[in-house]
């Protein structure tokens, strides 16, 4: 009995694919029956006359177990970056992907012009900690140039043994000169979810990958966050920067947890399976208070899903800069020897209809990359009406300082502000306060 399997993403010893797949549903293959085309004769002789000349010729011998398997290689990658064979050991990493641990550096990476490029570095992982950023290009691993390598043989090298280190030259844009950046390989174990309160009554949630149990760590964190604030959020900012993507079913239950009705995203394809429809279910966890949506050019599949959704509905404002713009569907399919296909048999939709393919979502307001440094105290403080002599004294705020204690200053309190630590968190903390004001009035 054949059977499809699919997920959003593509672990392959740490290195993420920047692929968008669909996971856990098994489809029978008399539904979806393998078309048998007309032969092109012409060409199959062509291909039989080259694998001839290649055992034949090439300077080495060369087993048909491998000519065969690099064939099917080259036939499903030049469909589009997405596409692939997975052997033994590719297909395992995949599905060890989304438990949240497996082993490596913790990059999403495609390939663009010959080079690996970074999607996004994962959280705490050692590419972020290495400093590895979106949009960076891998132009050698260790002494090897990644120039005419597959993105698997680069992959490859980039596994290892945990404690083993590589040196990645990067280009980055901006930059002068090539980057090298040396990282250590881990197990990497994804937290997909944190949270925390930035100010009383406003919650930030942060998801760095959509796994599996994704959708109930966010309710338990919303949950949490309403705790911690007396049963009730003012608003929420939702940190989707820097997101690969991971498993649909996740991106719509997150999805979901904020919406009461109506479509959170829908697929086309060629056949009869890929055509599917996703619908939110009665409940917002938050009753309506405002969502901040953060999102960068990191921000992938499973994170545009999310952000197309909550933004079809508006029901969030998206901050920031333009996503990924990955917006296609990948199916496994498994094999008889253990390996699969991985291939691209749809594209993703938003609510109203939009195709995130090679487009992204723009955001609502749009927010550039900055760094910005605190103000030099200069001595100066301007005057003000307490400063003037024989000035009239706030009686009630005599007796209110009177009968407040006088506090401590907290750990909290002696951090950065948060405008420096990050100035779009802040910014969209701001936003969420406006809001909140707003729909007071």
């Amino acid at each position: 009995m054949r059977f499809l399997k699919r997920d959003f993403a593509l672990v392959t010893a740490g290195v993420i694919i920047g692929i968008t797949l669909i996971f856990g549903q098994m489809v029978l293959a008399d539904k979806n029956p393998v078309v048998k085309p007309d032969l092109p004769i012409d060409d199959l002789r062509a291909f039989s006359e080259i694998f001839g000349r290649i055992k034949s010729s090439y300077v080495e011998p060369v087993e048909d177990k491998t000519l065969l398997e690099n064939a099917i290689r080259g036939m499903l990658s030049g469909l589009d970056p997405h596409s692939a064979y997975l052997d033994l050991s590719e297909f395992k990493d995949l599905r060890e992907g989304t438990s949240g641990q497996f082993g490596g550096l913790g990059i999403e990476v495609s390939m663009e012009d010959g080079f690996v490029k970074v999607v996004a570095p994962i959280d705490e992982t050692p590419a972020a900690e290495a400093g590895v950023k979106s949009g960076d290009l891998i132009v050698r691993l260790d002494d090897t140039p990644v120039k005419g390598l597959s993105l698997n043989e680069a992959v490859d090298i980039m596994r290892g043994e945990p404690g083993s280190k590589i040196l990645l030259t990067i280009i980055r844009e901006g930059a002068d000169k090539p980057l090298q950046l040396e990282l250590t390989r881990a197990i990497i174990k994804v937290k997909s979810v944190r949270s925390e309160t930035l100010e009383s009554g406003y919650g930030y949630l942060r998801i760095s990958t959509f796994q599996s149990p994704t959708g109930q760590n966010l309710r338990d964190a919303v949950n949490q966050l309403k705790t911690d604030n007396g049963g009730k959020l003012k608003g929420l900012v939702l940190d989707l920067r820097n997101n690969p993507g991971g498993v649909l079913d996740a991106a719509v239950e997150v999805s979901d947890a904020f919406l009461n009705k109506g479509l959170i995203v829908y697929t086309e394809g060629r056949l009869q399976d890929s055509d599917q429809k996703f619908h939110a279910k009665p409940g917002d966890m938050l009753n309506g208070a405002p969502i901040v949506v953060l999102v960068n050019g990191g921000s992938a599949s499973a994170s545009e899903i999310v952000a197309g959704a909550l933004q079809d509905h508006q029901r969030a404002v998206i901050l920031g800069t333009k996503t990924f713009g990955k917006g296609s569907v990948q199916t496994v399919m498994p094999l008889t020897n253990d390996t699969a296909v991985k291939m691209t048999t749809a594209r993703y939709y938003t609510p109203s209809g939009r195709s995130i393919q090679a487009d992204g979502i723009e955001p609502d307001i749009k927010l550039d990359a900055l760094q910005i440094s605190a103000a030099e105290d200069n001595g100066f403080q301007p005057l003000r009406e307490a400063d003037l002599s024989r000035h009239l004294e706030n009686g009630l705020l005599e007796q209110l300082n009177e009968a407040t204690p006088k506090e401590e200053a907290t750990d909290e309190e002696e951090k950065q502000p948060l405008a420096l630590r990050d100035y779009p968190l802040s910014q969209a903390l701001n936003l969420l306060k406006g809001m909140h004001i707003l729909s007071k009035r």
